[in-house]
């Protein structure tokens, strides 16, 4: 009898959990229409970040109509565009159980029902093509004419006139939806291949503060995800900018990241004479030998003459570079930030490849190529007379 107490429990929690789970997956279905194709193919495509992924593949009956399901999790809308050969016939922004319509033409021209955040991204979408066409237009026809002219002057102040506009347009449509999934693909809208509309600096803010709104709604969608990375990034991008316009004491980028103590340490504080600042990736061997072989005795040697190095762990396990550090006795200066190449030290100082050195001495960096020990001391023993 316990032992049937047990599997009816047993059996309860299972009911529990495949309930929980139905809940969490369902479906959004799509009922088309495309006229001018019957007994042919439209492909089902899934916005997977920078890439299509082909979810399915339906076919037209004889007067084009069509139908399919994307499946969809609760709290995760998708992006679904479908596609008739290489056009992109309706783009879609599906919750789960939406049930939407589609009426769309083979040129691409649609018409979407049954979803309101569908409706607002094919406004979205209508909007970026006409602003696109307009700006496309207008830099054709000074591309054309001589560039010292009236003419050139008057088409720079309308092309400078369209983007401002649509910039402020675009700006009042994310503080307008701060709620809606449709801000996300605006704020990567691009003019072309090569101009974002959102490309200015404290752009990040209006990032940052729309992945803060989205993620009280969708916090587990892959697309909010990757839109506070790109917050993230800006935001570290913008401040580094603005070490670079306020760092006029030195002629080299700050760093401040925390040691093994979680101690932010500054390299503009380091009070030394001569500093060496040493990128390196504490899960390296080779790496960790050039700690042993040539930084300790470089440090045992100069250290006494003014001689520091400030040593900057480019990873993302900081527990890793920590283990590292105690067990090497590492007694210089050690940091990590813990997000290895997306590290802004990294993008100041374009670094490429690991280790590399930097020599810093009197507020200057030194400009002496250094690629082994000897190189290094004999920089050293310049600077350290």
């Amino acid at each position: 009898m316990r032992n049937f107490g047990r599997y009816v429990l047993y059996a309860a929690c299972y009911a529990f959990i495949g309930a929980a789970l139905v809940s969490c997956v369902g479906k959004a279905s799509v009922k088309g229409s495309l006229p001018e194709a019957p007994d042919s193919e439209v492909t089902v495509r899934l916005l997977d970040m920078n890439r299509y992924e082909v979810l399915d593949t339906v076919r037209t009956d004889a007067d084009g109509n069509f139908f399919c399901k994307v499946e969809v999790r609760k709290g995760q809308p998708e992006f679904v565009y479908l596609f008739y050969g290489d056009t992109k016939i309706a783009s879609l922004l599906l919750r789960k159980g939406d049930r939407v319509t589609v009426e769309a033409d083979t040129l691409g021209t649609y018409t979407v029902s049954g979803s309101e955040e569908s409706g607002k991204l094919l406004q979205v979408e209508k909007d970026l093509a006409e602003f696109s066409s307009r700006f496309i237009s207008l830099s054709a026809m000074l591309e054309a004419v001589d560039q010292a002219s009236p003419q050139a002057d008057t088409l720079r102040r309308e092309l400078a006139q369209e983007y401002v506009r649509y910039y402020r347009g675009r700006l009042k449509y994310v503080m307008s939806n701060p709620y809606s999934m449709t801000v996300v693909p605006v704020l990567f809208q691009m003019v072309g291949a090569n101009l974002p509309v959102f490309g200015q600096q404290t752009d990040a803010i209006h990032f940052s503060n729309v992945s803060d709104s989205l993620e009280t709604v969708y916090p587990e969608s892959r697309y909010v995800k990757a839109l506070r990375q790109e917050a993230d990034r800006r935001y570290r991008m913008m401040e580094m900018s603005n070490k670079i316009r306020t760092a006029e004491q030195v002629n080299y980028l700050d760093i401040d990241q925390p040691d093994v103590r979680g101690v932010k340490r500054k390299l503009s504080e380091v009070d030394s004479k001569v500093v060496l600042l040493h990128f390196w990736d504490p899960a390296q061997p080779a790496q960790k030998m050039f700690n042993n072989d040539v930084l300790k005795p470089l440090y045992d040697k100069y250290s006494g003459k003014g001689f520091e190095i400030y040593q900057v762990a480019i990873s993302t396990d900081k527990a890793g570079w920590a283990r590292v550090v105690r067990e090497q006795g590492l007694e210089w200066i050690n940091v990590c930030d813990g997000l290895g190449a997306a590290s802004p030290a990294v993008s100041a100082y374009n670094v490429s490849t690991l280790p590399v050195s930097f020599v810093l001495s009197g507020g200057e960096l030194q400009q002496e190529r250094m690629t082994d020990a000897a190189s290094l001391r004999k920089v050293l023993d310049r600077l350290l007379k």
